[in-house]
């Protein structure tokens, strides 16, 4: 595992680096629909915009779905099964809905709501179907930039894998900028086309350890491919300079 950047010290220019908050404020107010963003520098400063603002998470959720099957005292302390493998990859991979609402049923409500308390999400709200749960950014963004403390060490490789192997029809916002020496591992959640809801949060990392968590959530997009465009556009305004 590489270690969790905040806890190693960093290269010096890291510390004062920061997203341009203020170039995608201003694109933002161009686009239709409510957007919201977290980004946690690599010393985990917080950057943010509406970043407390509550939103149906919709697949975003799957992501601590995830966690909390690998941190249950059946599978926490036990090799992986083919069975386990065959729930966890579909619904991180590429989303299946069918495989959360699995998993939903084998972790229980307050599996789910430890991890939320365990991770200091005060205004996490878990409720079925699984996808009206609600959460803000800050609280995804700073999830994802720890996620390995909340991840059992001999599974953080594979929770790592899958959140890195998204498949390609999926890769669009963030995930389709081009960032030369950063992997992105990430989970997105979208409306089905409609752009009622329309998210993307996971972390940038380095070889060197530095580490750059990004949440931005769009609701009330005209459709789904235009909060695709609005969420590209946001993010490569923020994160235009990565840390040298």
């Amino acid at each position: 595992m590489i270690a969790l950047v905040g806890l190693v010290p960093g290269p010096a220019v890291a510390d004062g680096w920061r997203p341009k908050r203020g170039a995608a404020i201003d694109y933002l107010r161009t686009r239709s629909g409510n957007v919201s963003f977290a980004v946690l520098a690599p010393r985990g400063k917080l950057h943010g915009y509406r970043e407390r603002t509550s939103v149906p998470l919709a697949s975003v959720v799957k992501a601590m779905l995830m966690a909390t099957y690998l941190r249950m005292g059946s599978v926490r302390d036990r090799d992986l099964r083919d069975s386990d493998r065959a729930m966890l990859a579909p619904m991180i991979k590429r989303s299946d809905n069918d495989a959360a609402t699995r998993i939903a049923n084998i972790v229980k409500e307050w599996r789910i709501e430890r991890l939320a308390r365990d991770a200091n999400m005060s205004s996490f709200n878990w409720t079925r179907p699984w996808g009206a749960s609600t959460s803000n950014a800050v609280e995804q963004a700073r999830f994802l930039f720890r996620i390995e403390r909340f991840i059992p060490k001999r599974h953080e490789g594979y929770a790592r894998y899958l959140l890195s192997h998204i498949v390609e029809s999926q890769k669009w916002g963030i995930a389709s900028l081009d960032k030369p020496r950063w992997r992105f591992f990430f989970k997105g959640g979208w409306g089905s086309g409609s752009g009622a809801v329309c998210h993307q949060v996971g972390f940038f990392e380095r070889e060197d350890g530095q580490r750059i968590a990004i949440a931005i959530m769009i609701t009330g997009s005209p459709s789904h491919s235009y909060a695709t465009r609005t969420m590209r556009g946001i993010a490569r305004r923020l994160l235009e300079e990565m840390p040298k």
